[in-house]
């Protein structure tokens, strides 16, 4: 480390965020970067701790504590305080197949678990990735990894999300021969249509899919593999295949009128924006969706604040998001140390946006919908929303929200995005595989292990662990990359 007490010296400082008025009037990505001097800095305030639960990516408390990929994070940020950025990203890129999409996305599980963050904030690990990565980038130095010798192995990934990516990558540099299907007409899974370009450029994505292409992996978007290519036909070609397609059966909100026009689940009014976005070259925008409506985002976490995000951009009327849950405390409680995850009060940048736009945070906590109400055509005019009460089971001694009698009001929606969560993969894969699934609905698998109930097949990702984040993804696909190595070839380098 080039300084020590960095961490009393320099307060923590993250890199300029654009206005809401410049950075709502379109779809780019608003985060910059630190001039060199300041992030360097930034990665002087890494205490070099000898216990580093920042890279541990253990489970506390049933939360994971720390980064899954054990990235070794004091290392790297003694480099960026260093100026050695080369070296760097050489030291991120052994355990870390795509920091350029997690620097993006990821909440940071390293920083949660920061030790600077005990009585200050944490150490700025994730910018500081982001400087690596985009510095590797710029100066040429992030390779193609094409193998030197082929295996004659022959690898099939179905998905191209996180997950399907990584294990590709992983293959293909010990030597296998990988294909990867992709059922959209984009790889890149949700990457591509389930995060807006405004949190994650989709540039970003096809700069690191020119680089797997040219190390020779075989990218075949539009097959839809269980329905257009059967289960049998890639297991007669394909040594093994690994299932990524992700936890893509999203929960539904079963209430009367549910079946009214103008409601939709979030993923797939995400999926239609980026797409006419990405099919126009941005030049057209989906207006027609959203402008002047009144928008119902049902749900709180991260794909419910993009939906608020994305229909700022598009013109929404006005915008309420509901919470099931209570409204989280704005500090840790004594119940909640660190180093697990906080369950801390976030506002997250499409709810600053909406506090900009319209003057309040758009979250309604303890709420739901109990019926949705229809117009003579069978468009969407209204939503009847009921307050909940937190009540715990005496047996399971889990926290259920019951609804309140007589709390009971309307208010108008003609557009609702249902982002309550997934409940596991959609059947007709593990139908068509005829591989077991688990009582959540994910791909079964032994413990810590990635092969499913049918020989030579195997799975990893949201698929195999249920909805899940971007770096557990990528672990899991890496992960499962080691285990079809050692089984097609007795032994794993990877």
């Amino acid at each position: 480390m080039s300084m020590k007490t960095g961490y009393l010296r320099y307060e923590r400082m993250d890199g300029t965020v654009l206005g809401e008025e410049e950075r709502t009037g379109n779809f780019q990505e608003f985060h910059l970067r630190l001039p060199e001097k300041q992030r360097r800095e930034q990665a002087q305030r890494c205490m070099n701790c000898g216990v580093p639960f920042c890279q541990n990516g253990t489970m506390i408390s049933g939360m994971a504590s720390g980064c899954p990929l054990h990235n070794l994070v004091p290392e790297i940020n003694g480099l960026v305080a260093c100026g050695r950025l080369e070296e760097a990203y050489h030291r991120l890129s052994i355990t870390h197949s795509f920091p350029e999409f997690t620097c993006r996305v990821c909440p940071a599980l390293c920083e949660a678990a920061c030790t600077c963050g005990v009585h200050d904030a944490p150490v700025a690990t994730k910018e500081n990735e982001k400087e690596v990565i985009e510095y590797a980038f710029e100066h040429g130095l992030v390779p193609d990894e094409s193998p030197k010798v082929r295996t004659g192995k022959k690898v099939a990934v179905v998905g191209s999300g996180p997950s399907g990516l990584a294990a590709a990558n992983l293959l293909n540099r010990r030597g296998h021969d990988v294909t990867v299907y992709e059922r959209k007409d984009r790889i890149g899974g949700l990457l591509r249509y389930g995060i807006p370009n405004m949190k994650l450029d989709k540039s970003v994505i096809d700069r690191r899919i020119r680089l797997m292409e040219k190390a020779g992996i075989r990218f075949i978007t539009g097959i839809d593999v269980g329905k257009d290519v059967p289960a049998s036909a890639l297991m007669k070609e394909y040594d093994s295949v690994i299932l990524a397609c992700g936890a893509s059966n999203p929960r539904d909100i079963q209430v009367p009128g549910r079946d009214a026009r103008g409601i939709f689940f979030a993923v797939d009014f995400l999926g239609m924006v980026t797409k006419k976005l990405l099919d126009t070259d941005f030049k057209e925008y989906p207006g027609e969706l959203v402008e002047g409506k009144e928008v119902l985002v049902i749900g709180g976490g991260d794909t419910g604040n993009d939906c608020v995000g994305t229909c700022i951009r598009l013109g929404a009327k006005r915008i309420r998001q509901l919470e099931m849950m209570p409204k989280p405390p704005e500090g840790r409680l004594p119940s909640n140390p660190w180093p697990e995850w906080p369950r801390v009060l976030k506002v997250d940048y499409g709810q600053e946006e909406a506090i900009w736009k319209y003057g309040s945070d758009p979250r309604m906590y303890q709420t739901t919908v109990k019926e949705f109400v229809k117009d003579k055509q069978g468009h969407l005019k209204e939503a009847v929303l009921v307050s909940l009460r937190p009540e715990r089971d005496e047996k399971s001694g889990r926290i259920r929200m019951i609804p309140e009698e007589g709390s009971e009001k309307k208010v108008k929606a003609s557009l609702v995005l249902i982002a309550a969560g997934f409940l596991g993969c959609e059947h007709y894969v593990t139908d068509s595989f005829s591989i077991s699934t688990d009582a959540r609905t994910n791909v079964k698998t032994e413990p810590g292990n990635y092969l499913t109930t049918r020989k030579n097949v195997y799975t990893a990702g949201d698929m195999h662990r249920g909805q899940s984040l971007v770096v557990w993804a990528i672990a899991e696909g890496q992960n499962a990359a080691r285990q079809v190595d050692e089984d097609l070839m007795g032994y794993s380098s990877l």
